[in-house]
C-alpha cells in the first residue's frame, strides 16, 4: 500500500481528542513561527466543544497512528448572500501524514459540511510561501484577488 492510499478517516473532533489535538495544534502554531499561552489553548479546545458556541467547529483526521490532522472551521453571516459561509480557520496535517490524501480530505469534509448546512461558500486563506499547502488549494479551490488587512497590534 502507498502512502498515498493509506486510508484516512475524517470525523468531528472529540473530548478524548484533547492530548493529540493539543499535539497537532502546537506543530501548527510551530509551522507559523508562533506560539500562544496555555490559556488560549485550553479555551479553544473549550470553544470547539462547546455546544453554546455553534459556529465554532472542528474535524479531524485519523489512521491507525491516531490523530494525523485536524481542521478549525466557522459558519459565519454573510451581508452579500442570504446563506451563512464558512471560514476553514486552520488546517493542518502532521508531517507524517502528508502525500496520503490527508488535507483533501479535510476540505472536502469541509465543503460536504458545508453543502449539507446549505452553505455554498467556504473560504481560507494562508501565507503567500506556504507552497506546499498552496499546491493543494490550487487544485481543489479558486485562488481570489483580495489582500488580507488586519488592525496593527495594540
Amino acid at each position: 500500500m502507498t502512502k498515498a492510499n493509506m486510508p484516512v478517516n475524517i470525523r468531528p473532533m472529540r473530548a478524548t481528542d484533547a492530548v493529540a489535538w493539543r499535539r497537532l495544534w502546537t506543530d501548527y502554531l510551530t509551522f507559523y513561527e508562533t506560539t500562544l499561552p496555555d490559556t488560549v489553548k485550553e479555551a479553544t479546545f473549550s470553544r470547539l466543544l462547546d455546544p453554546a458556541c455553534p459556529d465554532l467547529n472542528a474535524v479531524v483526521a485519523e489512521n491507525d497512528n491516531g490523530l494525523i490532522g485536524l481542521c478549525h472551521y466557522i459558519f459565519h453571516r454573510h451581508c452579500w448572500r442570504i446563506e451563512d459561509t464558512i471560514y476553514l480557520q486552520d488546517l493542518f496535517v502532521a508531517p507524517i501524514a502528508r502525500g496520503t490524501g490527508c488535507g483533501r480530505k479535510l476540505i472536502e469534509a469541509i465543503y460536504s459540511i458545508a453543502d449539507h448546512a446549505g452553505t455554498p461558500s467556504v473560504y481560507w486563506t494562508t501565507q503567500s510561501d506556504n507552497v506546499t499547502g498552496r499546491r493543494l488549494y490550487d487544485r481543489v479551490g479558486m485562488l481570489t484577488d483580495f489582500i488580507k488587512y488586519q488592525r496593527p497590534t495594540v
